[in-house]
């Protein structure tokens, strides 16, 4: 098992703070997009975090394939609708603003939602439905991306890897959030395997050949090349129910594109016709509705709480420790993190000493 290294929050939040400032994000966005990252690390989600700050967001910023500032236009607005365009900026930024909008016309009348197009990576999709936890309310959001998936009975990338993220209140310390891909794994995650050495779980990808790929640097290229696919949830064709996860990144494709009027599916790839990187146009959607529209905050919470009691309390399988629910080891690595750090990977060092030399932050590094 690869070493970590181990870090303080302070100081990689002050890091990513003044790399995204020195690549032309302002302050506050800079903040934003700080923080979203950091949830993610912070949730022990490690393909979202730091090891996705240099190369989906500085490397994006210096290839000019996303834009550092982000001009929010405001497309069409109703007492509880809004799209906006977020012409390239900062996917964080903007999502972030979006949600805090769709939590504000729920107050006012139950429910509120914001469609996004031209926008960017967004980050942990679970960041903004806990913002809408925090205020008592449902949140739900999703958003399409690059092509990753192959529809059921094919191998070609169509689908993005598509999160259907929901987040619900409880009267526990921790609240239901539900943040997974619409396929079996994410390109971030087989991103992490390339970069520890690890080899990807048979069955996640499908090549050209309909046969499963196991090569995480492999996969990666072949990805970029379309020569393999990520399996939605199910896998593989229909005997696991493939067609499910198919079905779902489908709805979240067309809630992401539709709703907007923005770019679909192989629209997203981020290259042009001649093959050269551009930019990605990616569209994003946010609800949030407010439990106290319905029977009240207390009682939802309650009753979300009992559910997630008796589920854990069920009879656990054999050899099995405990039962979890959505959002609890997330919870329990929070708990562990916050005293001990962050976790550093040897290439999440060299992401960190790249950006640290080639912006000339001139940080003392801790390693």
């Amino acid at each position: 098992m690869e070493e970590k290294v181990y870090v303080s929050w302070d100081f990689i939040e002050k890091f990513m703070v003044e790399a995204f400032k020195k690549v032309g994000v302002e302050e506050n966005e800079a903040k934003i997009c700080t923080d979203v990252l950091m949830e993610s690390d912070k949730r022990g989600i490690d393909s979202h975090g730091i090891n996705r700050f240099k190369p989906i967001y500085i490397d994006r910023i210096l290839d000019k394939i996303q834009n550092p500032h982000t001009k929010i236009d405001i497309l069409k607005e109703t007492p509880t609708t809004k799209v906006l365009d977020a012409n390239d900026g900062m996917g964080m930024v903007v999502s972030y603003k979006a949600m805090e909008e769709a939590i504000q016309k729920a107050k006012k009348y139950g429910m509120g939602m914001v469609a996004v197009r031209n926008s960017t990576h967004y980050g942990i999709a679970g960041y903004y439905a806990t913002m809408a936890t925090k205020a008592g309310m449902i949140g739900i959001t999703g958003t399409n991306a690059r092509p990753s998936i192959a529809p059921t009975f094919g191998v070609e990338n169509m689908l993005g890897t598509n999160p259907l993220t929901i987040g619900l209140p409880t009267d526990e310390e921790f609240p239901f959030v539900l943040d997974c891909a619409t396929s079996i794994t994410q390109r971030g995650k087989i991103e992490y395997f390339a970069k520890v050495g690890k080899q990807t779980p048979k069955g996640m990808v499908v090549g050209r050949d309909g046969l499963a790929k196991t090569d995480s640097k492999q996969i990666l290229s072949d990805l970029k090349n379309e020569k393999a696919a990520l399996a939605p949830l199910g896998g593989i064709g229909e005997e696991l129910a493939g067609y499910k996860g198919y079905g779902y990144a489908t709805v979240v494709e067309i809630l992401s594109s539709a709703l907007q009027a923005g770019n679909f599916l192989k629209m997203l790839s981020g290259r042009d016709k001649e093959g050269n990187k551009t930019k990605y146009h990616l569209g994003h959607f946010f609800i949030a509705i407010d439990t106290e529209a319905f029977m009240g905050l207390d009682s939802f919470k309650k009753t979300a709480g009992d559910i997630l009691r008796d589920l854990r309390n069920s009879e656990v399988a054999p050899k099995e420790k405990q039962i979890y629910t959505a959002g609890e080891k997330e919870y329990l690595a929070w708990q562990e993190r916050k005293v001990t750090g962050l976790p550093l990977t040897k290439a999440s060092i060299k992401d960190i000493k790249e950006v640290n030399e080639k912006l000339n932050l001139k940080f003392d590094l801790p390693f």
